[in-house]
């Protein structure tokens, strides 16, 4: 058969010749895929975008705030929404950082009031608009009034109780301190009233764990009824370690529980320097920290009544501890 002037040529066997490399990029591919919100087409790079700009407005975290407000120990700041909220958290005289409110807000008492409370405190006065207020407060009803409240700045636990025994051995205080330790406590309620019954009985401060634990926050500030301001609260990173170096610095560690060592009223160290001890109402004091109390106290009640507010047995325990101090 013809085969056109075609000559077949019989392949050779053997290694052959190489691309020299050239198709090596090829065969590398193209990498990891990004994550979602590296891609610039995907939502939630949108998202990143606006959590970003969104903290870039908020500025960086004030130095020495400690531990948490927020997740993991960082300190956040909290936003009161609504013209009822805004204004009672103004009137209750709660460190703010600015008020945002919304273009053309339609005036009421409450608007008026909260307008001039802040700018009779300095508080600066941010027209926002409405998008930008439902973007805030996430998609929340603030009626047009954001308050920015910014963290807590918290005390060492150790530096305080460090620094007031060395106020009242150099005479510099009266009485001997006197402290409240909280375990447990995650109503904010809770801590606004502790808070107030310290400020009351002169107390020198309220000492927070840092986990699993209530924070300063406005809710606490408006129940404190202004006693934030003059009342330490301090946070330790381990409240059991915190309580060992109280008891290391001649501090009594008493914690209140239903099933005490010894009765309030027959409690014989009252004038020495203490710390008091409150569980949460449901589960009470931890088993670690009973083991760090130098005694259990409890508190008289009607056998029908199974347990008392935590911030009721604080109340109780500091007025028997400033009666003895008085009697004496």
């Amino acid at each position: 058969m013809a085969n056109n002037g075609r000559r077949s040529v019989k392949q050779k066997k053997g290694p052959s010749t190489g691309t020299g490399g050239h198709g090596r990029k090829a065969l590398e591919g193209k990498g990891p895929t990004p994550k979602a919100e590296d891609r610039t087409y995907h939502k939630a790079y949108k998202s990143k975008q606006l959590a970003e700009r969104s903290a870039a407005k908020r500025g960086p975290a004030r130095p020495g705030t400690g531990a948490r407000s927020g997740p993991k120990g960082r300190a956040t700041e909290e936003l009161v929404t609504g013209r009822n909220s805004v204004v009672e958290a103004l009137r209750a005289g709660i460190p703010a950082k600015a008020l945002h409110v919304a273009i053309r807000i339609e005036m009421d008492d409450r608007v008026k009031e909260s307008l001039k409370l802040a700018a009779e405190r300095g508080i600066p006065l941010l027209e926002t608009g409405k998008p930008e207020l439902d973007r805030m407060t996430e998609e929340a009803v603030h009626q047009g009034l954001v308050l920015q409240i910014p963290p807590y700045e918290y005390q060492d636990a150790y530096d305080l109780a460090e620094e007031t025994l060395a106020k009242w051995k150099k005479g510099h205080i009266s009485n001997a301190p006197i402290f409240v330790a909280l375990d447990g406590i995650t109503d904010p309620r809770n801590l606004g009233a502790i808070i107030r019954s310290v400020s009351a009985f002169s107390g020198h401060g309220v000492i927070v764990p840092e986990r699993r634990s209530v924070g300063v926050t406005a809710s606490a500030w408006k129940t404190s009824a202004g006693a934030a301001v003059r009342v330490p609260v301090a946070r330790a990173s381990n409240l059991n370690n915190a309580l060992k170096q109280f008891k290391n610095m001649g501090i009594y560690v008493l914690g209140l529980d239903g099933d005490g060592d010894v009765s309030l009223p027959d409690l014989t160290v009252a004038t020495e320097p203490v710390c008091i001890v409150v569980g949460s109402e449901g589960k009470g004091l931890s088993r670690l920290v009973r083991e760090n109390c130098d005694q259990i106290v409890s508190i008289p009640i009607d056998s029908a009544m199974e347990s008392l507010n935590a911030s009721m047995a604080v109340g109780i325990s500091l007025y028997e501890v400033s009666r003895q101090r008085s009697a004496k």
